[in-house]
C-alpha cells in the first residue's frame, strides 16, 4: 500500500507514546506563530495508532482542532522501520502497536521510525475544523 494522505478526527487516533510537556509548550507557540502545521503525523491505516507526531496531536487537541492531517501507512510494510531511540534498548512494531491499542503508553521518544516517504505538507490551521 502506498502512503495515503488524510485528514482524520482527532478522536479516532491511538497515541502510543506520552509526550513532553515542555515541548508540547514549545511546538505550540512555533504553530500558532506560523499558523500552520510542517508536517502531517503518521498513522498506521490499520489500527489508527500515531506512529510519528504525538507532540502535533496533542496540541490539536488543546487548540480544540476537530482533524488532524495524517500519512496512512502499512506498518507491516518494509519502508517502516522502527528503533529505539535510546542505545542499548529495544523497540519492536509490536511493542507500538500493543501500547497504542491497549492505552499503557510507552515513555516519550522510546521509538523512532524511519519512513522512506516524503512528508512535508503545509496545511493552514484554518483547514483542520471539521
Amino acid at each position: 500500500m502506498k502512503p495515503v494522505f488524510k485528514l482524520l478526527k482527532l478522536n479516532e487516533l491511538r497515541p502510543h507514546e506520552e509526550t513532553i510537556p515542555d515541548y508540547v509548550k514549545k511546538l505550540k507557540a512555533e504553530i500558532l506563530n506560523d499558523g500552520i502545521l510542517i508536517k502531517p503525523i503518521i498513522v498506521d491505516v490499520k489500527t489508527k495508532v500515531i506512529l510519528d507526531g504525538h507532540h502535533r496531536h496533542k496540541i490539536m487537541q488543546e487548540l480544540g482542532k476537530d482533524v488532524i492531517p495524517v500519512w496512512l501507512i502499512d506498518y507491516k510494510s518494509d519502508y517502516v522501520h522502527v528503533t529505539a531511540w535510546e542505545k542499548g534498548k529495544n523497540i519492536t512494531k509490536q511493542d507500538v502497536l500493543n501500547a497504542g491499542l491497549t492505552g499503557k503508553l510507552l515513555k516519550p521518544k522510546t521509538s523512532r521510525h524511519m519512513l522512506r516517504i516524503k512528508r512535508i505538507k503545509k496545511i493552514s490551521l484554518d483547514k483542520l475544523l471539521a
